[in-house]
């Protein structure tokens, strides 16, 4: 049998909403993305919702309309997905890492904390896996002035004390990326509550110009624009806008079948040496992936292993300051992030998804436990009699 890591659900009806895209004779961003942006600020209690080309895109234009660029910091956790840092870098800040907490994997305020410069001007926390970082607490714990810019590429559905992404820091940033929990194959959305912030940015996904295509021709005459601020292209276009608008009517349903499925590796596994992130009691966790740690330096041998055998494992994330890129940075600090250099090196992602069967579920835990488990054990063991010795 052959698990893929990922199967969209996409009916074969989307075909007939980009059907209307093309007849309606307007293809970039236009009516179809106002009525996504509409109810995406409807979900999530904001005020401003802009879509955008990707997450990377997104936060590129975010920080641009912050002014957030040369001689700038930006806290991020070691542990995510490098687009998280690359983002800084691309508009000439630093990036400043530090670790994430052992149990959840999601930053640890106390680091961000110590971290902090007079040239600090935001942090992005990361909702890795699908769980909120307390957006409160890290408020609490820096000076005033400092931006909060969410990393919500893996949390489209998940809360925190019943709040949600966008409603307690200056912005948040999805990604409708192929294996999104909500997906148009690329594309990503800007939240925020900040009327200032969402002017620049609708500028700023689109060269800085103030006009979009829209506007531009709207009333049968052309319009002439300026450009007052530095951007970038950012900006998603009705033909993938229109694949998303359904999806948004049934997030709740879907999540509850990746939450079955979680709970069901969870209760399998549970015991055993492989570990898993913690879900924090006042959390709802978005469960965009599920991640295993296989300890003893043994992950890419387990993976090969279930390769083999037709699952589509993978790994999310290696530690970012351990890519060749910020590894040969000498402003990178070495071996500062021990809990992000550990888990990096052990986990690997199961395939979660709702439209996973049971059948197909079964063969992966089947694997697990027949050809797994029983040599990691013993190996284990191994290990712990020579060291002993």
């Amino acid at each position: 049998m052959r698990v893929p890591f990922y199967r969209h659900s996409l009916p074969a009806s989307s075909a007939t909403l980009v059907a209307e895209v093309i007849e309606s004779g307007f293809l970039t961003s236009g009516q179809y993305c106002s009525r996504v942006e509409d109810k995406l600020g409807a979900i999530f209690g904001v005020s401003h919702a802009k879509l955008t080309s990707s997450w990377t895109q997104g936060a590129v234009a975010v920080l641009l309309a912050l002014g957030i660029g040369p001689g700038d910091e930006v806290i991020v956790p070691a542990m995510t997905f490098v687009a998280t840092a690359n983002v800084v870098k691309q508009v000439g800040a630093t990036p400043v890492f530090v670790d994430v907490e052992p149990s959840t994997l999601l930053i640890d305020i106390a680091s961000v904390r110590a971290a902090v410069t007079s040239r600090t001007r935001a942090v992005i926390p990361v909702h890795l896996y699908g769980q909120m970082v307390d957006i409160p607490a890290l408020r609490a714990a820096l000076p005033a002035g400092i931006r909060i810019i969410e990393d919500a590429a893996h949390c489209f559905e998940g809360r925190r004390g019943g709040r949600r992404p966008g409603q307690d820091s200056d912005a948040a940033i999805f990604s409708f990326y192929a294996t999104k929990n909500v997906t148009c194959g690329e594309g990503g959305a800007v939240i925020t509550q900040d009327g200032a912030l969402a002017a620049n940015l609708k500028e700023a996904v689109l060269h800085g110009m103030s006009a979009a295509a829209a506007q531009r021709f709207s009333g049968g005459r052309y319009q002439h624009w300026d450009v007052a601020r530095l951007g970038t292209k950012a900006n998603l276009p009705d033909l993938l806008a229109v694949l998303l608008e359904t999806q948004l009517d049934s997030v709740d349903a879907r999540l509850a079948q990746r939450e079955r499925l979680a709970r069901r590796y969870e209760e399998s596994l549970a015991g055993t040496p492989l570990g898993f992130p913690a879900i924090e009691a006042e959390a709802v966790s978005a469960r965009h992936l599920f991640p295993i740690h296989v300890p003893g330096g043994q992950r890419d041998r387990v993976m090969r292993v279930l390769n083999d055998h037709g699952i589509g494992a993978t790994v999310n994330y290696r530690s970012v300051p351990e890519l060749s890129l910020y590894r040969n940075d000498p402003a990178v600090p070495r071996n500062g992030f021990p809990v992000s250099l550990d888990w990096g090196e052990g986990t690997l992602c199961l395939p979660l998804f709702p439209t996973l069967r049971q059948d197909e579920q079964d063969h992966v835990l089947n694997i697990l436990h027949d050809e797994v488990l029983p040599s990691l054990d013993s190996r284990m063991i191994e290990e712990r009699g020579v060291a002993a010795l």
